[in-house]
């Protein structure tokens, strides 16, 4: 499949950054053509401007600020996010492509005032994502992330698409065996994905 991977956290040295390679290196290692979209290195800006707000429901054109990122969603046979939850929430660049990238004609459509999902293209999702505090403590927030990608983005792409969240909880307790169980168990759903 064409995989677009997005990929969101800024330092390099980071487990993210690990995670990140492992999903890149495996699925590529299992015969996917992979779209690496690094937001960081590619300087990805998350603001929506005014224009672009005020022009939010307007049919999308090649001359868009975020033309190419729409290309490559459209083009996308699979998504994998790979992220950190910050605050309990995405980081700002990834949360500013949702809101730049993920508009009116490209994942859903507007028909008499009802949102209709279409970006059935996407026939597989994938989020690894860690969290500094427990999962406990995540639950009693609610778990944003967790549930925007369950429930908005399962209800975005292809009717049936499998939806698969990796998460480690408790990073800020992580020792080197649980991170490396849970990069073991991200090479094995990268390998069968």
């Amino acid at each position: 499949m064409k995989v677009l991977v997005l990929y969101a956290h800024p330092v390099e040295t980071s487990f993210n950054a690990g995670l990140h390679r492992t999903i890149v290196e495996r699925l590529e290692a299992a015969g996917h053509m992979v779209d690496d979209c690094d937001l960081y290195a590619e300087d990805f800006d998350p603001r929506l401007t005014r224009a672009e707000r005020l022009g939010y429901h307007d049919p999308r054109g090649p001359d868009d600020a975020v033309a190419s990122y729409v290309g490559r969603l459209q083009k996308a046979e699979a998504l994998v996010l790979s992220f950190p939850v910050w605050n309990y929430g995405y980081p700002a660049i990834l949360k500013g492509f949702f809101d730049r990238v993920f508009l009116p004609g490209v994942s859903f459509k507007l028909v008499d005032g009802k949102v209709q999902p279409s970006l059935h293209n996407i026939r597989k999702v994938a989020a690894i994502t860690t969290y500094g505090g427990s999962r406990f403590r995540a639950m009693l927030m609610g778990d944003p992330p967790r549930k925007l990608i369950k429930r908005m983005l399962r209800a975005t792409v292809k009717p049936g698409a499998p939806v698969t969240y990796l998460a480690h909880y408790a990073m800020n307790l992580s020792t080197d065996e649980t991170r490396k169980a849970f990069m073991t168990k991200v090479a094995a759903g990268m390998d069968s994905f």
